[in-house]
Parts: structure tokens; sequence; C-alpha cells
């Protein structure tokens, strides 16, 4: 009789509990990761890095002792300069402007008010309360807000896919693809990342790390993010540069340097606490 009325009195106690979900949960299936993080202390140890030369994603989790790691933004792996707008700690670490190879090339040059305004996620201290967004590089930012951190690649997923304003596809006056870039049209590897808003101002980062098992193209991707429900997201460089490290888990997506995956110049980090 002792123990039911203590069992008793414990289920009155948990009644109307709720459980807080752990703030990084990574599910795998059919080849693909999805990562969810959840709550608002996470936001704080979110950071986006470059590094003055390409790494892989590997050291970058090794030397910053990161608990998470993904690859981001473009670049050129000819003169390893950006081809995204990085922030960190609320400055501009990686300016695409500065990259000689986008200016020197004709057809880049021509371009360059699309590929400047591509797709970036953000997360944003808007009067001490930290919030993700995922907006164009040019978009305005709320009032009393300032981007904290932020990493820019492309193209924007949901809420509507923006591939001839951010430059990764071209038609001609009759409608037919006539440029592709980052292999958008194609079955390949790829990074995403998006935002679920949930009740009471609640937000929730989905990251999908595709790799080489199941390949998609980028209204695949598109229609994996809607599944999940969520109301943004967005594409960082994929291919052979999708790269994941958490754990015990190392994914990349090519054989370069020994098996140990591709040189990259910006990712995401989660920091420990």
């Amino acid at each position: 009789m002792k123990k039911l009325l203590i069992s008793l009195c414990f289920l009155l106690l948990m009644t109307g509990v709720v459980f807080a979900a752990a703030p990084i949960n990574v599910e795998y299936n059919d080849g693909i990761y999805h990562i969810t993080l959840s709550g608002d202390k996470i936001k704080k140890q979110i950071q986006f890095v470059s590094s003055p030369n390409l790494i892989t994603n590997r050291e970058a989790h090794n030397t910053r002792n990161s608990i998470l790691t993904i690859n981001t933004g473009f670049f050129d792996p000819n003169n390893q300069k950006s081809m995204s707008y990085i922030v960190n700690e609320s400055q501009t670490v990686e300016d695409p402007i500065f990259n000689e190879n986008i200016m020197s090339n004709p057809i880049l040059r021509q371009n360059m008010s699309k590929i400047l305004n591509r797709t970036e996620f953000r997360i944003l201290d808007c009067d001490s309360k930290l919030k993700y967004e995922i907006a164009q590089h040019n978009s305005k930012i709320d009032f009393l807000c300032s981007i904290e951190t932020s990493a820019q690649g492309g193209p924007q997923l949901l809420p509507n896919l923006r591939l001839e304003e951010e430059f990764f596809i071209v038609k001609d006056k009759e409608g037919n693809i006539i440029r592709e870039t980052a292999s958008v049209l194609h079955k390949t590897p790829r990074t995403l990342i998006g935002i679920k808003n949930l009740p009471d101002s609640k937000q929730e980062a989905h990251i999908f790390i595709v790799t080489n098992e199941h390949p998609m193209d980028i209204y695949e991707a598109r229609d994996l993010c809607a599944s999940f429900g969520l109301d943004s997201a967005m594409a960082f460089d994929g291919g052979s540069s999708t790269s994941f490290n958490y754990k015990k888990i190392n994914v990349v997506s090519t054989e370069d340097n020994g098996g140990t995956g591709r040189g990259l110049k910006s990712f995401m980090i989660i920091n420990k606490k």
C-alpha cells in the first residue's frame, strides 16, 4: 500500500510536466543525417568561422574543440578565398568582394548583385535574445537586432526556391536552362539547414547531411526540408564539400587528403558550454 501511495504521488507530481528536448539530436536514415538543435541555450554556442587556409571539416572540429561541425559557405579552391559572406562575433570575416577571381570573371562580374545577395543563415541578437533567421544578405534586419554570426550559401529552398535570383541557373529567352552552378540540377551530397518556428516564439534549427548513399538534386532537397515542416530552409556548399563531425561520426563526400575529406574554407561549429 505504501509503495502504491508513493507511485500515485509521483504520477501526480509529474502530471503536466513537459520534458525539454535534448539540445542536439542526431538521427540517421537511408543515407541522410537529420540533426535537430533545440532550445535557446544552444544558440549561444553556435559560431560560423573561417580558416586562413583550406582545412578539412575534421581539422576544424578538432582545432576548435567543437561538439558538432559542418561545412558552410562556397569558396574558390584555386585561391583559397571565400565566395560567401561569413560573420563572426558581429564582424565580417569573409567578404566575396575581395575575391579577385570573382571580380575578374566577366560572367560572374555581370551577376555580382545576385551572387552577393545569396541566402544566409543568421543568428540575430535582438535586445539580448538570440534568434535564428534565413534571409538574403542585403535584407533588412529587424529594429533592435544585430547579426551575431552568419554564413552565406544558397540557394534558398523554403519558403520559395530562388535558383535564378541567386545565379544558380540561367535561362535563355525560351526558358531553357543554359547554365548551372553548384550542381543544383544533379544528384549530389548536400548540406542543408532550416528553421522550424514553434509556439511561444521558440525555434528549432534542422540540419540535413545528405550523403553519397542518398544524393539529391536541389528540388529533392527542398522537398526533404518541406516534409519536416520547416518554415524556411537553404543550402550550404554541397557535393564534395559536404562534411559532418559529431562524436564518432565523421562524414566526408570525397576521398581527398587520403580519405579525410576536402579542404574547406568556412564552418558552423557548436562550442562546448
